[in-house]
């Protein structure tokens, strides 16, 4: 019995369970909000380079600068800047041939481009809806579609590449409605999570795992206006459950967490990132 007990605590290589030592990584709407707090903590965590994508090449500039100062780094990392615009599928093309000239394979893709609309119900136009689907639903799939052959490159079973979908608690229950309704936005995240589910059994035989985070609400850029309608920081991290809004560790936490050895066996998962407060109001 004690033998046993002790295979079953003895687990393997424990301190490097959380580490993604050496890791490649391309995260898209990298240069601000959600995507730069991921950036960072998959710098801190040990990834060797760190490519950050977004439609401006000065917002890329100025994130990779920011995340090349963190003085945590393992020796030698550096964050790239390769501004695309994933909505494009010739900009995700040229993304890709970038990327490959200075590695050949990616470990993690963490596709979190995204943009929101928000329009009352009988004047919402169809462009609107058109560009939020477009950009949150079908440049997710064929950005993971355009790089599986390098997250596909060094993938084993022991060590599975990764894929991390931004989706929304928009996705999961109901958005917002009225004078901002975000229709086209709830129904794209709603899309994203159910999408990567489908991606999660195509490419887990090819050891790319796929998993989607839900975020409620964060302090930035695309969420202000929405949270000032709701009477703003203070009033909302006062109805959350857990008495506040999301902080960058949260989503860098739950990143690390997704591409690294610790979740090897968590594939087609949505992880949800708000406090209780998809449960506790019923509604967003």
């Amino acid at each position: 019995m004690a033998a046993e007990a002790k295979a079953q605590t003895e687990l393997q290589d424990f301190k490097s369970l959380f580490s993604l030592d050496g890791k490649v990584v391309v995260v898209t709407g990298g240069s601000r909000g959600l995507g730069l707090h991921a950036a960072s903590g998959f710098l801190q965590a040990g990834c060797s380079k760190v490519y950050i994508t977004s439609r401006k090449a000065a917002a890329c500039d100025s994130a990779c600068a920011a995340l090349n100062a963190l003085p945590n780094k393992r020796p030698g990392a550096q964050a790239i800047s390769v501004p695309a615009d994933s909505a494009k599928v010739a900009d995700v093309e040229a993304l890709v041939k970038e990327v490959m000239e200075t590695t050949d394979h990616v470990d993690i893709l963490f596709a979190n481009a995204g943009a929101t609309w928000g329009e009352k119900f009988d004047t919402h136009p169809d462009g609107a809806f058109a560009k939020v689907m477009d950009l949150n639903v079908k440049s997710v799939f064929n950005t993971i579609r355009l790089f599986a052959a390098l997250l596909q490159k060094n993938a084993t079973m022991e060590d599975p590449s990764r894929v991390i979908v931004t989706a929304s608690i928009a996705g999961l229950g109901v958005g917002s409605l009225g004078e901002n309704a975000t229709f086209g936005y709830s129904a794209s995240k709603a899309a994203a999570i159910h999408l990567t589910r489908n991606l999660a059994v195509e490419l887990g035989p090819r050891h790319i795992l796929c998993n989607s985070i839900a975020p409620g609400f964060f302090p930035s850029k695309m969420a202000s206006g929405l949270m000032s309608l709701h009477g703003g920081e203070a009033e909302m991290a006062k109805q959350n459950p857990n008495g506040r809004l999301g902080r960058p560790e949260d989503i860098a936490g739950a990143v690390v967490y997704l591409a690294s050895r610790a979740s090897s066996h968590v594939n087609g998962a949505c992880i949800t990132l708000d406090g209780g407060a998809l449960w506790g109001k019923g509604r967003l």
